[in-house]
């Protein structure tokens, strides 16, 4: 676990965080511009002291202020990876890759090098390097130094959109074929629905939120970073059966599944899905005859009614989604708080692989 508990004072932003976070999977630290993410893992990482506080990490303390204790960030057992790549530039990838390579890790070099995909790489200069394959030599020179916790600051930023594609399914390999825990800092919502296991979100300094990306973004503090048209819902779900006849897979939600376009993954697996509120349609009862397959028993949580469409969140036991009805429907059918409805998708769309 990492318990933070911190102030500090960066100008007009007064950063005050104290929290418990978990350190498995990819944590994502999101919030618009100027709100402290990045000042919040330059303490974590040791780059900069708090004015007051205290870090623990998995039982270890980094920073106490009080009792005069501060851990330099090059004994942190940290990888950090910037923006910017930040290699050596007279140095060669395979170079950059073994500055500070741990002992530990000399018999799992080549192992990195293939997960990222840069053995082509190893005698070019960082010159020759597109943006996205800086990026990926940086990632493997922070994970050769054998960290217990890897930071990322926003890698994608500084990217354009092919780099930025060419990029991810690097990082959802880490996040599936190493057990190093990723802080993740971003706010770009695409990157962390497709990353994220859990999300924090930050405003003015302070965390607003920390849970499971999935509770995260069927709960209303996101809402204000959503443009109107793009309120979804996730799920993590299993796959259940593949029907090759028509190319379609289903996913188990509790005792309810859902059919989407053929998946290539194995029975069992676990993966993320993505729902638009749009796609979602409601009625009172079971239809019977209808070209839609799939179709949910759900519990109306809430109402908002915020302008001539009503968004309406729906639980499944403990899974939600969200429908976008008009006002007429809303009052036609009286859907209230408490009461069961079928909801009817239209369409989904795979998110991420877990």
């Amino acid at each position: 676990m990492l318990a933070l508990r911190l102030q500090q004072q960066l100008g007009d932003l007064f950063v005050n965080v104290d929290t418990l976070l978990s350190t498995q999977g990819i944590t994502a630290i999101f919030g618009v511009s100027g709100v402290g993410k990045t000042s919040l893992i330059n303490l974590i990482g040791g780059l900069t002291k708090p004015d007051k506080g205290q870090i623990i990490f998995n039982d270890r303390v980094l920073v106490d202020t009080e009792k005069g204790l501060f851990v330099p960030a090059e004994m942190r057992r940290m990888g950090y990876v910037f923006q910017d790549a930040r290699l050596f530039p007279h140095y060669s990838v395979k170079g950059n890759l073994q500055y500070g390579m741990a002992r530990a890790m000399k018999s799992h070099f080549d192992d990195i090098v293939q997960l990222l995909g840069i053995e082509t790489l190893l005698p070019r200069l960082p010159a020759m390097l597109s943006g996205g394959e800086k990026q990926r030599v940086a990632i493997g020179r922070a994970l050769l130094t054998a960290p217990e916790l890897l930071l990322m600051d926003e890698p994608l930023a500084s990217l354009d959109l092919p780099r930025k594609r060419e990029l991810l399914p690097y990082l959802e390999k880490l996040s599936q074929d190493i057990q190093i825990p990723i802080l993740y800092v971003s706010h770009n919502l695409d990157e962390i629905v497709r990353l994220a296991d859990n999300v924090i979100v930050m405003s003015a300094g302070k965390i607003e939120a920390v849970a499971p990306l999935a509770e995260i973004w069927s709960s209303s503090v996101l809402r204000p970073w959503l443009q109107v048209d793009t309120l979804s819902s996730i799920l993590n779900v299993k796959v259940i059966e593949h029907h090759p006849l028509y190319a379609m897979t289903s996913v188990a939600i509790l005792d309810q599944v859902l059919w989407l376009p053929q998946l290539q993954f194995q029975l069992g697996e676990a993966v993320r899905i993505r729902i638009d509120a749009a796609d979602v349609s409601l009625t009172l009862n079971k239809p019977t005859q209808t070209t839609i397959r799939n179709i949910l028993r759900a519990k109306v949580v809430e109402c908002i009614d915020e302008s001539e469409q009503v968004d309406v969140k729906l639980a499944i036991d403990s899974h939600f989604i969200w429908a976008r009805i008009t006002r007429w429907a809303k009052e036609e059918l009286e859907i209230k708080p408490d009461k069961w409805v079928y909801a009817q998708v239209k369409s989904l769309s795979l998110a991420h692989r877990l």
